[in-house]
C-alpha cells in the first residue's frame, strides 16, 4: 500500500512510497481504511524534531475512514463502521482516567514507541506512526480505544477535522477556559486551531474576538468565522487599548507553540484573566515569567492538552453543534489534495496559505 514517510527528522520533504505496510494486527487491534486526513501543525513540529517521534515514520494524526477487520477482543467496531481516529485514547484505568481526566491518560502516548508499519520486500525494516497512528497512508493498524465509531451523516473530511484541531480548539474555550459571555478575547495563532477557539469563544458569548496572525488571509477567515476584528501582531497592542481600555483581555489563547507568543499573551492578558496555552511547544523552549508578576497579576495559566476534556463526549459535542449550525467544520477545509501530493500540502501549512488542507486518500 502506499503512505507518506519522512525518513529522518528534520527533512521538510516526505516520500510516497507503495511498498509500506500497515503492522502488528492482532487481539486488541484494529485495522482502519482510511478515507480522509487533515494536515496538523503538530505533524510539522514532529518532522523538524520539535515534537518527540522516533524515525522513520509515517506521520497524521487527524483522520477518519472505515474499519477492515477487528482482532480479538474488540467489541465496540466491527467491520464495515465509519471511525475517526483518536490518537491520545483512554485507557480508562489509569489515575488520570480514574479522575476523570482522560485527557491526560498516557496509554496513547505507549503506541508511539511501537512501530505499525513496515517496509515490505527485500530488507524489510520497521516504520512508525506519529503519535502511534500515521494517517498518512492507505491502511493503519491501531489499537481498538484509537478507532472511535462516527454517524453515517458525518463525512470522512469533517470527521477527520474533528480527530484532533476541531477537538482541542473548541475545547480550549468550552472545557478549559469556560469563557463567560460578555467576555473579551483573544486568539494569537489563527489557523485550524485557532479558528476552532474563535468558534468556541462565540459559542460562549464572548462579545469581543480579536484574532491575531501574521498572515493576511487567515485574518480575514478568522472574521468569517466570528471574530469581531483581526489584527496583524504588531497591532494588537493598539486593539488591546480600543477593545479593553489598556486593561487586558479576559482571555487569551496561545496557539503557536513558542515561548515568544506566549510571552505576548500573558502580557495582552489582563490581571485576573486567563491565558489558555494551546500551541505545543518545544521541550527546550522556556517561558520566562517572574515571581512577582505570577503573584502581582493573578493570571491563571491553564495548558489545554486536546480540548482539554473528555474526548469521546467532545467528539459527540462538535457532531451536535455541526448539525445544529451552530459551528462551521466545511469552510476550516480550504484545499485539498491526494496522497500524492502531500508535500503541496505541507507548503500550504508552512506559507500559511491554508487553514486545513484535507488529503484525501
Amino acid at each position: 500500500m502506499r503512505a507518506a514517510v519522512l525518513h529522518e527528522i528534520g527533512q521538510d520533504k516526505l516520500e510516497v512510497l507503495d511498498d509500506i505496510e500497515a503492522a502488528g494486527f492482532g487481539p486488541g487491534k484494529v485495522r482502519i481504511r482510511m478515507r480522509a486526513t487533515g494536515l496538523c501543525h503538530s505533524d510539522l513540529s514532529a518532522m523538524n524534531g520539535v515534537l518527540p517521534q522516533p524515525a522513520p515514520f509515517v506521520p497524521g494524526h487527524e483522520g477518519a475512514g472505515e474499519v477492515l477487520e477487528t482482532g480479538g477482543g474488540v467489541s465496540r467496531v466491527k467491520a464495515g463502521d465509519r471511525v475517526v481516529v483518536c490518537w491520545l485514547p483512554a485507557c480508562g484505568a489509569c489515575p488520570a482516567c480514574k479522575r476523570g481526566q482522560t485527557e491526560l491518560c498516557l496509554a496513547g502516548f505507549m503506541n508511539a514507541a511501537t512501530p505499525n508499519f513496515r517496509r515490505s520486500g527485500g530488507g524489510s525494516s520497521d516504520v512508525f506512526g506519529f503519535a502511534g497512528t500515521g494517517t498518512f497512508a492507505e491502511e493503519v493498524v491501531v489499537d481498538a480505544g484509537c478507532a472511535v465509531p462516527i454517524p453515517d451523516d458525518v463525512p470522512f473530511d469533517i470527521a477527520a477535522l474533528i480527530g484532533c484541531g476541531v477537538t482541542t480548539g473548541l475545547g480550549a474555550a468550552l472545557n478549559t477556559a469556560e469563557v463567560e459571555a460578555g467576555a473579551s478575547v483573544a486568539v494569537i495563532g489563527c489557523g485550524g486551531v485557532g479558528i476552532s477557539a474563535i468558534q468556541g469563544a462565540r459559542l460562549r458569548g464572548a462579545t469581543e474576538i480579536v484574532a491575531v496572525d501574521p498572515v493576511a488571509s487567515r485574518r480575514e477567515s478568522a472574521l468569517r468565522f466570528g471574530a469581531t476584528r483581526a489584527v496583524a501582531p504588531d497591532a494588537l497592542p493598539d486593539a488591546k487599548q480600543q477593545v479593553t481600555g489598556g486593561e487586558g483581555f479576559d482571555h487569551v489563547f496561545e496557539v503557536v507553540g513558542k515561548s515568544a507568543t506566549a510571552r505576548t499573551a500573558y502580557e495582552n492578558t489582563r490581571r485576573g484573566g486567563t491565558l489558555v496555552v494551546v500551541g505545543a511547544g518545544a521541550l527546550d523552549d522556556f517561558l520566562q515569567l517572574s515571581m512577582f508578576e505570577l503573584f502581582f497579576d493573578e493570571k491563571r495559566i491553564l495548558p489545554s492538552l486536546y480540548g482539554g476534556g473528555d474526548v469521546l463526549r467532545s467528539y459527540e459535542r462538535t457532531i451536535a453543534l455541526w448539525r445544529a449550525g451552530r459551528i462551521d467544520l466545511e469552510g476550516l477545509i480550504t484545499h485539498r489534495v491526494p496522497l500524492a501530493g502531500i508535500n503541496e500540502a505541507l507548503d500550504q501549512m508552512r506559507t500559511g496559505t491554508a487553514l486545513r488542507t484535507c488529503i484525501e486518500i
